[in-house]
């Protein structure tokens, strides 16, 4: 048994519950504002769809010092029957424990899959703790898939503003489907169930001290779970609405982060992708329904000044790997008008798929190679704003769909290049 359920408090816990069907985790750090709520819609969801099931929540914290834990310790509904249809059956019970290790979502999700383990669970799901817009019917959402579907494993699917999650409309989503052969439309959701025996699949992986830890853990689940065969569906969660990013981030570093877990992924399974022709659609759960969305704000002129900087500055570094036609087209694309700035799916894969031989060659430090990426990806979402202006949300998805097609079609390209390494 390992470090954070040896500890006495946890492992006392542990022995106190002995067993459980369903456990629900919440990864936190700093999240004081939201997690009360997000806590009472787990606890909504285990009385309201699962009365008779044995049902955990536990809270894995990060460090918080703004009494997240504290919150989570004390929220509780008030007045079930304002919300629920009958009484539970069987009280939820909580597990609230710091997590060890390299700070970042993997380590708190590690927590999580332990205690699962630990608890012989069959049915896991893990929710953000920023989430506005989470009910109760989450929960049930996530967990019936694997409680009565058979599924190991319960990807999201949200309704999004068309200018909203690009790294996975562009990239994440259109190279997962190509390479692994599933329609998992949101792979790097956030919110997701899984089966006891995936958590404990995933507790054998020794990745707990790399970059997955800190920041590719939701793109590793998906992947690993297409990968080794476990049985994969999506759920329709409607809107997902959290709390605003730092909009100071660096978006260099955030498509860094989210496309290396990814390309680390494809380093890890050749053996799998190779083999795979097509792909093919997954069972979907819930209902569809158009929400309300809030608004995505894009400047197109400034995206394609940074697009053309970068094809200024980072040319000659590209010449180390992009194909000569790139090349020619991104220099010709370097003096194109607003209203002529098109950058078309066959030369997106084309440069996508140049980035992935190069990162497998090794031809220049990984971290570099992918921030240099940053100005190709500005300018590929500038064109698809500039494609889609006056589209409507089944349009868009028309157009994302194109995309995935043009990936799949020159997947042969791709693998024929990584085997002449």
């Amino acid at each position: 048994m390992n470090s954070i359920i040896e500890r006495k408090e946890v492992s006392e816990k542990i022995k106190d519950i002995k067993d459980a069907d369903i456990l629900v985790g919440i990864p936190s750090y700093n999240n004081a504002r939201t997690i009360g709520h997000v806590v009472r819609a787990v606890q909504a969801g285990f009385a309201k769809y699962f009365p008779d099931k044995k049902c955990v929540l536990v809270n894995s914290d990060g460090g918080s010092t703004d009494g997240t834990m504290d919150i989570v310790q004390n929220a509780s509904i008030e007045d079930f029957q304002s919300i629920l249809l009958h009484h539970r059956v069987r009280p939820a019970l909580k597990i609230t424990t710091p997590y060890h290790g390299i700070p970042g979502k993997g380590s708190a999700f590690r927590t999580i899959f332990q205690i699962a383990d630990a608890l012989n669970v069959r049915s896991c799901a893990v929710v953000d703790s920023d989430l506005r817009s989470i009910t109760p019917e989450w929960i049930e959402l996530l967990i019936k898939p694997v409680m009565e579907g058979g599924f190991d494993y319960v990807a999201p699917l949200y309704h999004r503003h068309k200018y909203d999650g690009t790294i996975t409309n562009s990239i994440v989503y259109p190279i997962t489907r190509a390479l692994y052969g599933k329609r998992i439309r949101q792979p790097i959701g956030g919110d997701f169930g899984f089966s006891g025996e995936l958590a404990r699949f995933y507790l054998t992986k020794d990745v707990w001290q790399t970059d997955v830890a800190r920041y590719g853990i939701d793109i590793w689940m998906t992947t690993t779970a297409i990968a080794n065969n476990f049985k994969v569906c999506q759920t329709f969660l409607g809107a997902k609405i959290h709390d605003p990013k730092d909009p100071a981030a660096d978006l260099s570093e955030m498509l860094f982060q989210v496309v290396g877990a990814t390309f680390d992924l494809i380093e890890t399974y050749p053996a799998v992708w190779k083999e795979i022709k097509n792909s093919e659609t997954v069972t979907t759960y819930g209902f569809r329904y158009a929400v309300g969305l809030e608004p995505v704000s894009v400047n197109v002129d400034k995206m394609i000044d940074r697009f053309k900087l970068g094809v200024k500055e980072l040319k000659g570094i590209w010449a180390e790997f992009l194909p000569p036609h790139i090349l020619d087209f991104l220099k010709e694309s370097e003096e194109a008008q607003k209203g002529h700035f098109c950058i078309p799916n066959d030369i997106w894969v084309d440069i996508i798929y140049a980035f992935v031989i190069a990162s497998h060659r090794k031809i220049l430090n990984k971290e570099h190679l992918l921030k240099s990426m940053t100005p190709l990806y500005i300018g590929r979402t500038a064109s698809f704003v500039l494609e889609t202006w006056n589209s409507d949300a089944e349009e868009v998805e028309r157009k994302i769909e194109d995309l995935c097609i043009a990936f799949e079609n020159k997947k042969d390209f791709l693998i024929e290049k990584w085997q002449e390494v």
